[in-house]
């Protein structure tokens, strides 16, 4: 079974946004540098560590707000945020109008999420997207690695990746890397 990570783009003051995001400003006031390294413009070792992204996501798991927001004016179209990788969208209450079938809408949590997500990436890794989800999985014990990928921004507010814990959460950096763009982090979970 492949792992439940987050891949998440953070300014050094530990932000995913900056202050008012919304469909119109998805990443929110001051913020537009923080994916800076996804950019075509970006260097080949950023460009590599996107191409294993791709290589190894098998399921996606949202929340209802990432969703929106990055549903655009078109809508999804036939396809979900990574082609037709399958998408699980936490939320409170299932939408009326039909989406892709690549979006499953769970609204019995987000380890429901999770587990649908397993089952249908098949051996590859499940990804949380957005703050909110990971902030839910992360004191359940159901995150595996962070891979952060922190941008030479401090944004000042606006949607912080990680929230209050109830205990601290052990952490081991297995990987360090610099490039123009951003300094990659990664860091497996410790379980006790």
């Amino acid at each position: 079974m492949g792992m439940v990570l987050t891949d998440m783009s953070v300014s050094l003051d530990g932000y995913v946004t900056g202050p008012n995001d919304s469909r119109e400003n998805p990443f929110g006031d001051g913020a537009e540098d923080l994916h800076a390294w996804l950019r075509p413009t970006a260097s080949d070792d950023d460009r590599a560590i996107v191409q294993q992204v791709i290589e190894t996501v098998g399921a996606i798991v949202m929340g209802r707000k990432s969703f929106e927001k990055n549903e655009g004016d078109g809508g999804w179209g036939e396809a979900g945020p990574m082609g037709d990788v399958p998408c699980f969208v936490v939320t409170h209450h299932a939408p009326d109008r039909p989406y892709p079938p690549v979006f499953t809408f769970v609204t019995d949590g987000v380890a429901s999420a999770i587990r649908q997500a397993q089952t249908a990436a098949a051996g590859k890794d499940v990804h949380l997207f957005g703050a909110t989800v990971m902030q839910q999985a992360l004191p359940l014990g159901l995150v595996d690695e962070l891979h952060l990928h922190v941008m030479p921004i401090l944004v000042g507010g606006g949607t912080r990746l990680f929230g209050p814990l109830e205990s601290a959460v052990a952490l081991e950096r297995i990987d360090a890397r610099i490039t123009p763009a951003a300094t990659h982090l990664t860091f497996r979970v410790m379980r006790p």
